[in-house]
């Protein structure tokens, strides 16, 4: 369901959105600056990406070396500065800075020679830090209470989203907070919207991050009780429109802006399928079915065309892989309500899932969920995708093109090619730069298509010494930096042949896509953030 709100941006606003007195720091503990607060020290896609950087930048004050968001300008991984990056580092070489800030597995950002990240200190806190970029200097650090947090998977972390920021504030979300905006110079609150606490059965956990556009703050989580996409308003945190995607199941992904025909239209994935937004009214401007049941990649919008890579299994096999064959399941292949609440542990499963999922799909009433029910319980009835039950390959993966723009269904008129792969990972994002789309999987394993047509230009290759990849690719300075879950960070020369520069070893696992900015590469670990450069 589209929601959309009318609200006119008020500078003078002394009550944010959400009741609460805005422009001093309110319950949370606020640090400033002072001795103790110094850390550690030590193609042709170029022109339109500076064009893109100033059109999102608008009235926010972005400059075309800032890093503002996940994975950088529009989320594509692509810095389009000019300056030099490093090739050989590690945890002691050519390290400018560095600094503890806690457990967590959200990126750094980069806005106004800024640099913000977020991470767990404490149990039950989360921080959020702002260094000067150059020097790493701390400028300040905002503690929060989070409460009781959910169980999540090991691999995830609570303070697991990126900020975005401009010159003048910082965007950041948690589960339990919600989505609050601070003052970019000073740390101190300006607005803070209180959204659902979102539910992930399977324990994943949230792991999504706001973006900016023009003056608004774009944010969509699809967690399997309040699917939903806002849009709030940069300045006072009003809601500008809300979307109920009620029909998707758990995604990871992210907005992206792609011009078409003369039009922006917001972009997101989904169950299913893409779709365009006007970023005006929220209104639902075209789809393309083309997608599987969920996504964790976040596409990359070039010049009016929207490329993906998606890995996905079928909604029947991932329910009775993750739960009737847990140690809390008995793996006879069905599925009960307190099979699934043995599988969740302490966190209540609500009755709201409960009821939307087993009492839509016991269709004989028997009080268990077994073949094709399972099917009918986990997908919205109106959006299935991907693998039915009955399929002999449960999993699938391809990558696609489709072409920005147009009205309604264009899943038959915009589809520019697709192509089943081997070698798609199921949370790394592509690298489309140059006519090419790289791509990374678990293994080190990484393959190139032509950006064009979708076919092969490379079969798989191993970079680095193999292991788990979770971060996606970024590139700048005609080097492309890929982080591994094993600390190790691989160099590759930004050309056909993706000759390897490097094999950097950080000594802590990166789980965080790193950020480029300043002319130096930002490496957040899981307890420390880095900033190296070239010698």
């Amino acid at each position: 369901m589209q929601r959309t709100f009318a609200v006119e941006p008020n500078p003078k606003l002394s009550l944010n959105h959400g009741g609460e007195v805005v422009g001093r720091p309110a319950g949370p503990s606020f640090a400033s600056d002072g001795p103790a607060a110094r850390p550690t020290v030590w193609c042709w896609d170029r022109l339109l990406g500076g064009l893109l950087i100033a059109l999102l930048a608008g009235a926010a004050g972005l400059r075309a070396d800032d890093w503002p968001q996940f994975r950088g300008p529009n989320s594509s991984g692509i810095s389009t500065a000019n300056k030099p990056l490093p090739v050989e580092f590690s945890n002691t070489k050519n390290v400018r800075w560095s600094a503890e800030i806690g457990d967590g597995v959200g990126g750094a950002v980069v806005a106004s020679g800024r640099l913000f990240v977020t991470g767990m200190t404490g149990p039950e806190t989360v921080t959020l830090f702002a260094f000067d970029a150059s020097t790493g200097r701390r400028l300040w650090r905002r503690d929060w209470p989070t409460g009781r947090l959910a169980q999540i998977h090991e691999l995830n972390s609570h303070a697991s989203s990126t900020p975005a920021a401009d010159a003048d504030r910082v965007y950041f979300y948690f589960s339990t907070l919600g989505l609050l905006a601070v003052n970019a110079r000073t740390g101190e609150d300006v607005w803070r919207r209180k959204l659902p606490v979102p539910f992930f059965v399977f324990k994943w956990g949230p792991a999504v991050s706001p973006v900016l556009y023009g003056d608004l703050v774009l944010f969509c989580q699809d967690d399997d009780l309040h699917p939903a996409f806002y849009a709030f308003d940069s300045m006072t945190g009003g809601p500008r429109w809300q979307d109920d995607r009620l029909e998707m199941a758990v995604n990871y992904t992210h907005p992206v802006v792609c011009t078409a025909a003369g039009k922006d239209d917001i972009v997101v994935a989904g169950t299913g399928m893409l779709i365009g937004y006007d970023p005006a009214s929220g209104r639902r401007r075209w789809f393309a079915k083309t997608l599987l049941r969920n996504i964790k990649t976040t596409p990359v919008a070039m010049n009016g065309v929207v490329y993906v890579s998606v890995q996905s299994a079928g909604i029947a096999n991932q329910w009775l892989a993750a739960v009737d064959q847990a140690a809390t399941g008995n793996s006879d292949g069905k599925l009960t309500k307190a099979e699934v609440q043995a599988f969740a542990g302490e966190t209540p499963v609500p009755d709201t899932f409960l009821k939307k999922t087993f009492d839509r799909g016991d269709l004989n009433h028997d009080g268990f969920l077994e073949g094709p029910e399972l099917d009918v319980a986990f997908l919205h009835p109106d959006n299935f995708a991907g693998a039915r039950f009955a399929a002999e390959n449960s999993a699938e993966e391809f990558i696609l093109a489709v072409r920005g723009g147009g009205e309604g269904d264009v899943t038959a008129t915009h589809l520019l090619w697709k192509h089943a792969t081997k070698h798609t990972d199921h949370v790394v994002s592509p690298l489309v730069l140059d006519g090419r789309m790289l791509l990374v999987k678990d293994g080190g394993i990484s393959t190139v298509f032509d950006s064009g047509d979708g076919h092969p230009l490379r079969g798989p290759k191993r970079i680095g010494k193999g292991g788990n990849y979770f971060a996606s690719p970024v590139c700048g300075d005609g080097k492309i930096y890929i982080a591994g879950a094993s600390g190790l960070l691989v160099v590759l020369k930004n050309s056909p042949t993706y000759e390897q520069l490097a094999l950097n070893d950080m000594g802590e696992s990166i789980i965080a896509t790193p950020a480029i900015a300043e002319g130096s590469l930002f490496v957040r670990t899981r307890g420390k953030v880095y900033c190296v450069g070239a010698q």
